[in-house]
């Protein structure tokens, strides 16, 4: 059964009709729907089936629902009204997916992984740098089904921004694909830029030998990065797919936006393979930093035991108790193998400490 649901506003302006729906049904999860025509946003407090009616009787109208975390029920709810198949429901509910466009007869179904960065006040063994979320997104003539996942990637600034621009908004459901791919993929941007920055400043750490310039620090940042490139990397072919056209049909218009959005995202991708390569280098130098200091600390303890052993060697010798040993009953032989003692572990001492062992 469908639940009637109050039309609810994207931002302030709209006219809002009544309280949110009883828990336990779609509305719950529905965080905006409305019905465009021509590029403008019809008002009216209607169910997401009665504006999907409308816009199948109207031309140049389509229906843009967006969900955030629905339940089993709820999504049943709406894949029931907007005839979404099985199996890509399945899809928008469970909470691993990797980027991806499929086709189900006439509904394309694309996921899309956003990112945010995480601000911190300074790096440390396990600071969070990249935050993730997913969008997936069910496309058809006369509709658009978007769900949400996490905190990361919300859709009402992309509404709020499309409704402002009528003549893309007029380009049908992949218009709205491309502004919240477009917004992504921007995001993508930013977060390569900010995720620089913490390399810059860990790479000048490790280069002035800084004791807080630690390995855990580079291989937090390492898998941040994966987290980050497993949401860059496999977006580029689902956006190869929609533009070589052979899968989803799209207007000269809407394409060129496309390839946009696809150069943007192979700028991000070959700023991760830099960002891998410069990680790399840090681990190695850090390592080989970490190796050279080791040397130094092997080459002082050698030292300070060659030290060691060699009044050990005096006193094994002078400890044997033979009875015929020399100066053994001279009255200074005491005293002088003592001064002997001392003076060649100064002569030692001074040779390591010239040749840079001390």
């Amino acid at each position: 059964m469908t639940q009637h649901w109050p039309w609810w506003p994207s931002r302030p302006g709209h006219d809002a009709a009544a309280a949110p729906p009883a828990p336990g049904h779609a509305g719950d999860a529905v965080v905006d729907c409305a019905l465009y025509v021509g590029g403008a946003r019809r008002r009216g407090p209607r169910t997401h089936a009665e504006l999907l009616a409308e816009a199948r009787s109207t031309p140049d109208a389509f229906v843009w629902i967006g969900l955030h975390e629905p339940d089993a029920a709820q999504m049943d709810e709406v894949a029931a009204v907007f005839g979404l198949h099985r199996l890509a429901v399945e899809d928008a509910l469970s909470a691993e997916q990797r980027p991806k466009l499929e086709r189900y007869e006439d509904v394309a179904f694309l996921v899309v992984r956003a990112a945010g960065y995480v601000e911190h006040a300074e790096l440390t063994d396990t600071s969070e740098v990249v935050e993730t979320g997913s969008v997936r997104m069910f496309v058809a003539d006369k509709f658009v089904v978007t769900v949400r996942h996490g905190a990361i990637g919300g859709l009402r600034a992309v509404r709020a921004d499309l409704e402002t621009d009528r003549d893309l908004l007029a380009q049908g459901p992949w218009a709205v694909v491309h502004a919240i791919c477009d917004r992504i993929v921007d995001g993508y941007l930013d977060i390569a830029a900010a995720f620089q920055r913490d390399l810059d400043l860990v790479e000048a750490q490790v280069l002035r030998r800084a004791a807080s310039a630690g390995i855990g620090q580079i291989y937090q940042l390492k898998r941040e990065l994966v987290e980050f490139r497993g949401a860059v990397l496999p977006l580029q072919q689902p956006l190869a797919t929609i533009l070589d056209g052979s899968t989803v049909k799209l207007t000269k218009e809407i394409r060129r936006y496309f390839r946009d959005v696809a150069d943007h995202n192979t700028r991000v991708a070959d700023r991760i393979g830099g960002f891998d390569d410069l990680l790399n280098s840090m681990l190695q130098a850090r390592l080989a930093q970490v190796t050279v200091d080791q040397n130094d600390d092997m080459r002082k303890i050698a030292s300070w035991a060659a030290l060691a052993a060699l009044q050990t060697a005096f006193a094994g010798i002078y400890g044997m108790n033979f009875k015929y040993m020399p100066e053994l009953g001279w009255r200074y032989g005491y005293p002088v193998l003592l001064i002997v003692m001392l003076g060649v572990s100064a002569l030692l001492y001074w040779r390591l400490r010239r040749s840079g062992w001390l």
